[in-house]
């Protein structure tokens, strides 16, 4: 082997090799704090965290979206209706479905976007579907169903869960069993 390649090849195994130390130098040292830094930039002296950076919401237990389905189902039930029922959270997400006995099924995905997108626009979605005159796109949104049958759960006011019902003969009579739902939880 020539000189010329010898020191090219030396080299470039020092460079190698020295990467890798200084990578894993740099990787330990932003471990290690000094004693005088602080341990979190939101951590207080107490060790709570710092409220102004975080928010708290207000959810529905499993327990109230089950006692509120189940209430809405109760009452389409005592009308000889065969439905489904969906309460999601503020974020949309599926808490609890109860399709009911001979409920068809296109109810059971219908009732999940009812309440979706009840919660979505803090309204009865009978109220939405109204809109759809002045803003046809809203029903293009991914999720959302402009039917009536879907209504809001309220916490002070600010959405907190949605019930949706799907698979009675009308719109109107599916969101009256899904407002029979959030009466069940008002009680």
């Amino acid at each position: 082997m020539k000189t010329r390649t010898r020191v090219l090849t030396g080299t470039a195994l020092a460079v190698a090799l020295g990467a890798g130390t200084f990578g894993a130098v740099s990787a330990s040292a932003s471990a290690a704090q000094p004693e005088s830094a602080p341990a979190a930039a939101v951590a207080k002296k107490d060790g709570e965290a710092n409220e102004k950076n975080f928010t708290t919401t207000t959810h529905l237990t499993v327990d109230a979206a089950t006692r509120a389905a189940q209430a809405a189902l109760e009452a389409a039930q005592k009308e000889n209706q065969k439905v489904t029922v969906a309460v999601v959270d503020r974020n949309g997400n599926t808490i609890v479905t109860l399709r009911g006995d001979g409920a068809g099924p296109q109810s059971y995905e219908s009732a999940q976007r009812k309440a979706y997108t009840a919660v979505s626009w803090n309204a009865p979605t009978s109220v939405l579907a109204g809109r759809l005159a002045q803003a046809p796109n809203l029903k293009d949104i991914p999720g959302t169903l402009f039917l009536g049958g879907g209504t809001p759960v309220q916490a002070k006011g600010a959405p907190v869960a949605g019930i949706g019902v799907a698979g009675a003969p009308s719109g109107d009579l599916d969101e009256k069993y899904a407002k029979a739902g959030v009466d069940a939880l008002e009680k």
